[in-house]
C-alpha cells in the first residue's frame, strides 16, 4: 500500500470513494434522498480544487495503482482552537476495502505529517450513530472529549456530530 499526497489524477477516485462511503456508512443516519442526490461530478470538482490549492492536505492510499481510500487534514476549524491543533477533516475508505488496514495506514502517515508541521493534537467530528467509525477512531488513539455536540441540518433532518481528540505523545 502506498500513501502519498493526492494528485489531480486522483480526484475522480477520491470523489467516487467519497460518495460510495457516504452511501454505505450513513445509510441509516442521513436521509436516503440526500444520499441518492450525492454527485460524483460535484465532489470531483471540489476535490480537484482542494488538490490544486493544497488545502486541506489530502492523502491517497493506493494498492496496485488503485485508490483505496483517502484522508484530508489541516488546522483545526473549531472556534477558539489553538494553532497546535490539527483536525482530520475527512477520512473515507472504499467500502470494498473496509477492515483491511487502509484507514490505519492513512492515519499513521497523516499523524507523521501533523507532527512534522508541529501539531500537538488532532480532533475529528463523527456521527454518534456511526459505531464502525467510532470503534476505528478509538483503536487509533482517539477518545470522545466531552465537548458539546454540533447540531446541523442535512437533507431536511437535524443531525449531530461529536468530537473525538487524540493527544500526540513524543
Amino acid at each position: 500500500m502506498q500513501i502519498a499526497q493526492a494528485t489531480s489524477e486522483n480526484a475522480r477516485a477520491v470523489a467516487e470513494i467519497h460518495v460510495a462511503a457516504w452511501r454505505a456508512a450513513y445509510r441509516s443516519i442521513v436521509p436516503d434522498d440526500y444520499l441518492a442526490s450525492l454527485s460524483i461530478e460535484r465532489r470531483e470538482a471540489k476535490w480537484s480544487e482542494c488538490i490544486a490549492a493544497g488545502d486541506p492536505t489530502l492523502l491517497a492510499a493506493k494498492k496496485a495503482g488503485v485508490v483505496q481510500g483517502w484522508l484530508s487534514f489541516g488546522k483545526c476549524r473549531d472556534i477558539g482552537s489553538h494553532k497546535s491543533e490539527a483536525e482530520v477533516w475527512a477520512i473515507y475508505v472504499s467500502p470494498t476495502a473496509w477492515s483491511t488496514g487502509v484507514g490505519h495506514l492513512l492515519w499513521l502517515r497523516a499523524k507523521e505529517l501533523m507532527l512534522e508541521k508541529g501539531f500537538k493534537s488532532c480532533s475529528l467530528w463523527v456521527f454518534p450513530q456511526n459505531e464502525r467509525a467510532i470503534k476505528f477512531y478509538r483503536s487509533i488513539g482517539f477518545a470522545h472529549d466531552g465537548a458539546a455536540a454540533k447540531n446541523f441540518e442535512l437533507g431536511g433532518v437535524l443531525l449531530q456530530e461529536v468530537r473525538f481528540v487524540s493527544q500526540f505523545c513524543y
